[in-house]
């Protein structure tokens, strides 16, 4: 098993597959961003694939398929099939905004993914267009029917509460949940780049007592899935949130997870700019020994905590380009 210098197990990869997306949220991309990278510098989908492999290797049982938009990139059916036919690999699991998932849906499912996270802030046209830049809801509620149509084990709605812009959109989307079988996860906004920096803190603690004394939740005890989240469930069982607090309540004492980008760098904390770039040893021909012995030593590298708090204008890289 990888295990950094706190102690703490590392099992749990996201893999971003593209930094490119078709949708500018606020809280992510800026208005006219251009900085991306160019396609060359990609991880193909054979290097993107050998990493995992050699995580998987290491005790990685968890992997999560993201972006950008990750259905965007082509081969990321055959990643997802290549991922889950490697021993000890438990769970693979994909964050997407939905605009395409009604077109791929079926092949997820068929290549071993098993859960997703659809990104959803609001269930009003106006909102989604004023947060994404575009007028996609149609789409991406055409992608959840899909996806539920399709079978998947678990759909997650991550909701970002906005000051002003849709937190009072919060009992429309818990009454969508319910009514789907859907787990909503209530995301709170990180100061990464100029777009995350620039919106006001929304704490999730109050909503969360408003959300007990309406739904009379008690915490969930049980696992679902490997991230960051803390669960609450209603008495009848009907209805499940999940909450995501970097910000209010951080999580960094048991965070088990690195983030590889499209192009290669291995993040070692969403809040430092601890990296390391693996795509110079993979182009250089390294051996799967020499892969996983740098593997190792950038794990004993992760950062103790984020400084989201204390420094909240240090990270100046945009989500996208870190990887979801």
């Amino acid at each position: 098993m990888l295990t950094d210098a706190f102690g703490r197990t590392v099992d749990y990869l996201r893999i971003s597959v593209t930094d490119r997306c078709d949708l500018r949220c606020t809280y992510c991309l800026p208005k006219g961003f251009k900085g991306f990278a160019v396609p060359k510098d990609w991880l193909s989908i054979e290097e993107l694939a050998r990493v995992a492999s050699a995580f998987a290797r290491l005790g990685t049982k968890r992997f999560r398929l993201t972006g950008g938009e990750p259905l965007l990139r082509k081969g990321l059916t055959q990643l997802a099939a290549e991922i889950n036919n490697q021993p000890g690999v438990e769970d693979i699991s994909l964050t997407t905004n939905g605009t395409q998932l009604f077109k791929h849906a079926q092949a997820l499912r068929q290549a071993g993914v098993r859960r997703l996270n659809i990104s959803l802030d609001s269930l009003r046209h106006d909102c989604v267009k004023d947060i994404t830049g575009t007028d996609c809801l149609p789409q991406v509620l055409e992608g959840i029917k899909a996806a539920k149509e399709t079978g998947f084990e678990r759909i997650k709605i991550n909701m970002v509460p906005l000051k002003g812009i849709n937190e009072y959109d919060l009992d429309d989307m818990v009454a969508f949940c319910i009514e789907n079988g859907f787990i909503l996860n209530l995301i709170e906004a990180m100061p990464m780049g100029a777009t995350g920096q620039a919106h006001a803190k929304v704490s999730l603690q109050p909503v969360l007592t408003q959300l007990q004394q309406k739904f009379d939740l008690t915490p969930f005890n049980g696992t679902i899935g490997g991230g960051p989240a803390r669960y609450w469930q209603s008495s009848d069982g009907g209805f499940t949130l999940g909450l995501i607090t970097p910000m209010s309540q951080h999580f960094c004492e048991t965070c088990n997870r690195v983030r590889l980008s499209a192009t290669g760098d291995l993040h070692l904390c969403l809040g430092q700019e601890d990296k390391v770039a693996l795509r110079p040893m993979l182009r250089d021909g390294c051996s799967d020994d020499e892969l996983e012995q740098a593997i190792r030593k950038a794990v004993m590298r992760k950062p103790e905590k984020h400084e989201f708090v204390e420094n909240p204008y240090k990270i100046i890289r945009v989500m996208a380009l870190t990887g979801g």
